[in-house]
């Protein structure tokens, strides 16, 4: 691993190489680094290489980080951990960009404190595909009630999906799971046209991005490949 400079522009490069290979365009797609785990330096290293997507996946971590960035223009915090309906109030505040909404109930929690807080919240439905005990989300038969409950709340805008497969050593694994997603995004595109808004896929992180670009990510979460192993403590 490189400084974290370098490791971003490397990975820019691997988005735009990947996006080409397949005829997309590398700015159809939002590289969010994934700053879980790591002090606000390396946030600001960030910063400084030109990033201003950031993701992190509890809302504990969050409130100890995001108010020391407030006088940093342009940053954009995506909250991309499992949400309990009983901290969206808090992740209303803090974030900018919610990926992990997986049912009614968090979709209102969200509603009224977006409308309390005078905001718009852009908001992905995260699709549970892989079934794994430690992986949370929404079950695809699930996304299309989930959806049309969303159109009609307040203070939200539905923008796309999200899913995390199970991890695999050899990243085409992984790939049914980034095609399935895409598939039910198009699906529900023509049940419900507009319904989702940008239209985003949020898939793909350090060791399977350049798979889920082919597949039609137009979100990567990028953590491991940009900051290094994390610590666990």
């Amino acid at each position: 691993m490189g400084g974290i400079a370098d490791n971003i522009q490397l990975i820019r490069d691997r988005i735009a190489a990947a996006a080409l290979a397949c005829g997309r365009q590398p700015q159809e797609i939002t590289l969010v680094a994934v700053s879980k785990n790591f002090p606000a330096e390396c946030i600001h290293e960030a910063i400084a290489a030109g990033q201003f997507h950031f993701g992190e996946n509890r809302v504990q971590e969050a409130e100890s980080k995001i108010p020391g960035f407030r006088a940093t223009p342009d940053l954009h915090w995506h909250m991309i951990g499992h949400l309990q309906s009983n901290k969206a109030q808090r992740a209303a505040e803090l974030f900018d960009v919610i990926h992990s909404v997986d049912s009614v109930k968090l979709a209102r929690r969200l509603s009224q404190a977006s409308v309390s807080l005078g905001k718009i919240i852009p908001i992905l439905i995260q699709v549970d595909l892989g079934h794994e005990e430690t992986k949370f989300g929404a079950e695809s038969r699930e996304v299309a009630d989930i959806t049309n409950a969303i159109l009609n709340l307040q203070g939200l805008r539905l923008d796309g999906l999200m899913t995390i497969p199970p991890y695999f050593e050899e990243p085409d694994h992984a790939r049914p799971y980034f095609a399935a997603l895409r598939e039910l995004s198009l699906s529900l595109a023509r049940e419900m046209p507009g319904c989702l808004g940008r239209g985003d896929l949020s898939m793909g992180m350090s060791h399977d991005f350049e798979a889920a670009i082919q597949e039609g990510a137009t979100i990567v979460r990028i953590g491991t490949a940009i900051f290094g192993e994390r610590s666990r403590g």
